[in-house]
């Protein structure tokens, strides 16, 4: 599959310039059909002036954090589990954090009024629905390094701080993807001019 990824990347990219060209070819024949060229200058102030805009969302944040998350669960060992003494050790402290993380999230989202759900009470949309993926990395990331200390795969902090990169070089070609990925979608937005679309400048 791996092998296939940069011709996948490549075709992201000429679709990207070839939906440029189609846009501006079908504004130019038929200007009253409500499509808008991206190589106007209406669409290169958007294209441009909203590019870092489009591509910050909160996916982008969700990525890299999941991203770390597993680069400290790849490297902590809890994946290649092998029953010894000091892996059963860490299991069972890893077992029981685990149950009070999740615990502490219940109390935190799931009683009446609390801090997490919405005005209205609600789980979806709330505060937690916002943070659901956040909250998953961080404690992925957390009881990772528990078991990885106890089980004794990390011994220093430098090796936390280089699974966590681990991750992201992991994860690389996905950034990519989301950078294009997004970029077309955001420009199918912008030509067709739908709600979905941030604001023009």
């Amino acid at each position: 599959m791996k092998r296939y990824l940069p011709h996948i990347a490549f075709l992201l990219l000429a679709a990207q310039l070839l939906l440029m060209l189609t846009s501006w070819l079908l504004s130019a024949a038929n200007p009253t059909s409500g499509v808008r060229s991206l190589l106007s200058s209406e669409g290169l102030r958007w294209y441009l002036g909203r590019f870092s805009e489009v591509l910050g969302t909160p996916l982008l944040l969700c990525l890299l954090l999941l991203m770390m998350a597993y680069g400290c669960l790849k490297c902590c060992g809890i994946l290649h589990y092998k029953s010894s003494y000091r892996q059963k050790r860490a299991l069972a402290i890893t077992l029981i954090l685990l149950v009070t993380y999740v615990a502490a999230i219940g109390l935190l989202a799931l009683i009446p009024h609390a801090i997490l759900l919405s005005a209205t009470g609600l789980l979806w949309p709330s505060p937690f629905s916002a943070a659901a993926l956040p909250l998953l990395a961080l404690g992925t990331t957390l009881l990772s390094v528990v078991y990885g200390y106890v089980a004794g795969n990390f011994r220093t902090m430098a090796d936390v701080y280089q699974s966590l990169l681990d991750g992201i070089r992991c994860g690389a070609p996905l950034l990519l993807f989301y950078v294009l990925l997004g970029q077309l979608y955001y420009s199918l937005q912008f030509i067709w001019a739908l709600n979905a679309l941030p604001n023009t400048l």
